[in-house]
């Protein structure tokens, strides 16, 4: 497939689209900055333009592509990362203003170009307490994708934003999947050795993130599986991988730690509490690293 994927030089796309490159699929990277790698084109957009957005969906891949005999067609999906990474990077109204900005963009001119296939980042800060105040507590677990969302902070405002920007395009404009990855903490092949003793040696450390997290490259993993399943429509998937931050299992472990806490239904014994069970089930999704590949016991 062709895939514009914009925001491809950052943390999570660096990893995500050579495992895209790797079953074939064809790149463009959208971003500011250029990707580190040679068979991946950067072409420079600023996605708060909708003019831009709409001009680089129908570019070209690289210069190669001048010689086809014909123009290119269009993408056949939009995967798209780009944004303000977390809050205090700029002053919350621009970060908010630029994350809406660019989602309505993107899916605007994906829908209106007629690609059938469009997958947008959310996050994990959208289940409300990753940047809450102080101390706060989730409603319950698992965190699963019906969860009633109330952050208090911008950054996952904005993503909630997003995501209904999502489901009244697929409404609109039926026959297109646009799939809402609500991304946990992404987690880089380097950082295993380097967090996640910290991260087992202060298990509170993880409430934030949910005790759970997603591998760069099991993310573009997840992206291919859903260029592969269609006629969903609006969907919103939780992007982690199998399983909790810790050796201890998972129930034992919420029980003590959030013991307030309602646990709605049984849990595999190490289920992440930000689940990925529906994108299992609906996607086809089957992780490869696990962080217990890399990670040696004590």
């Amino acid at each position: 497939m062709r895939i514009v994927f914009t925001g491809g030089s950052g943390k999570a796309g660096k990893h995500a689209i050579p495992y895209l490159l790797s079953q074939g699929h064809k790149v463009l990277n959208l971003d500011l900055v250029p990707l580190d790698n040679p068979d991946v084109y950067t072409l420079k957009t600023d996605l708060t333009d909708s003019g831009q957005v709409f001009n680089a969906f129908t570019s070209h891949f690289n210069m190669s592509e001048y010689s086809l005999p014909h123009p290119p067609p269009l993408p056949d999906a939009v995967v798209h990362f780009a944004a303000y990474a977390r809050n205090l990077l700029v002053p919350d109204s621009e970060m908010f203003a630029s994350n809406v900005k660019q989602t309505y963009n993107v899916i605007e001119a994906a829908c209106k170009l007629g690609i059938k296939k469009v997958i947008i980042a959310s996050s994990e800060t959208v289940y409300g307490v990753c940047f809450t105040q102080g101390e706060s507590d989730y409603h319950s677990f698992p965190l699963e994708e019906d969860y009633d969302c109330d952050p208090e902070d911008s950054y996952a405002t904005s993503k909630l934003c997003g995501e209904r920007i999502a489901r009244s395009f697929a409404r609109r404009f039926k026959g297109t999947d646009i799939f809402a990855f609500r991304i946990g903490n992404v987690i880089e092949p380097h950082e295993y050795a380097l967090n996640f003793p910290k991260y087992l040696a202060d298990p509170p450390s993880r409430k934030r993130n949910a005790w759970s997290y997603i591998d760069a490259r099991d993310l573009g993993k997840l992206c291919h599986c859903a260029f592969n399943t269609n006629g969903l429509g609006f969907q919103v998937f939780n992007a982690t991988n199998n399983t909790i931050t810790l050796r201890e299992k998972t129930k034992d472990f919420l029980q003590k730690e959030s013991p307030n806490v309602k646990i709605t239904r049984d849990l595999e014994d190490y289920e992440a509490p930000l689940t990925n069970i529906k994108a299992r089930k609906l996607l086809g999704f089957e992780e490869e690293h696990n962080w217990r590949d890399y990670v040696k016991e004590d």
